[in-house]
């Protein structure tokens, strides 16, 4: 029988240590690249995504070996950076002049208002703002905008496809999500991401539905792609649109409404 104290004098788990590197490119360009030592990771990995770059190390591996295949990965950095996240428009004021929306791009026409928001006139986005809003206060006008769009997409689709449910999701909540568009929580409520709003419609449908056949299968079984194809037969074509297109509609809402990702200085 295992001694109880046993487990009182066992060893913690080491939790994952993160800190900042700085990588000088070929070109002379400096950038800086969070490194993560987790006890979980089997090798030594680079990643870049909208946050910018990331080193992964396991615990056997030393610092040194670490940064030895950080210089060694450097041509490769610096393509996949300039790919992800070059010269993303960041939000500025009298300056933005089209936002993004629904696989297209809107004009924008900028005023002095009582306070930020952003209304849809036609094919126009109207983003008026006092004279003294912070940029904080433009990118939360953004993104209640963006929100209000989601929702009525989420309004206008979800009605057809409650009766084949089990039960309607709780909730519909929309995050700024790093990989997943959409999750399913215990709950029932169902989480979708942000940036969908910017990719094409057909897309977005399909993550609702995808996260709605979840409330009949939990896993990703046979059964559920079954449910799945009988609600939206082109799923196939709209998961590769986001293989493709993905990574650029995230880091396109991040550079609006959040901050910047690092970038080569």
């Amino acid at each position: 029988m295992p001694d109880p104290m046993s487990r009182l004098l066992a060893p913690k788990p080491r939790s994952i240590e993160r800190d900042t590197l700085s990588l000088t490119l070929a070109d002379g360009r400096t950038i800086d690249v969070q490194r993560v030592r987790d006890p979980r990771a089997r090798r030594l990995k680079l990643s870049v995504d909208e946050r910018g770059a990331r080193l992964t190390v396991p615990l056997r591996a030393s610092l040194v070996s670490g940064e030895r295949f950080l210089a060694g990965h450097r041509d490769w950095l610096a393509q996949q950076l300039e790919h992800t996240t070059a010269e993303l428009p960041a939000l500025e004021r009298d300056v933005t002049p089209l936002l993004p929306l629904r696989d297209g791009e809107l004009p924008v026409v900028w005023h002095q208002d009582r306070c930020a928001r952003v209304q849809r006139e036609g094919d126009v986005l109207v983003f008026g703002a006092p004279a003294r809003a912070t940029p904080a206060a433009l990118q939360r006008a953004l993104r209640d905008f963006y929100e209000g769009e989601a929702r009525a997409d989420v309004g206008r689709w979800l009605p057809t496809y409650l009766a084949g449910l089990p039960r309607p999701p709780r909730r519909v909540l929309f995050k700024i999500m790093t990989s997943q568009w959409g999750s399913l929580a215990p709950d029932a409520s169902v989480a979708l991401d942000l940036s969908l709003v910017l990719a094409r419609p057909a897309a977005f449908e399909y993550v609702l539905v995808h996260e709605l056949c979840h409330l009949i299968h939990p896993d990703h079984s046979r059964r559920f792609w079954r449910e799945v194809e009988a609600r939206c037969p082109d799923w196939h074509g709209e998961r590769s649109y986001f293989r493709t297109e993905g990574r650029r509609l995230k880091a396109r809402l991040r550079a609006l409404l959040a901050a910047r990702p690092p970038t080569a200085r």
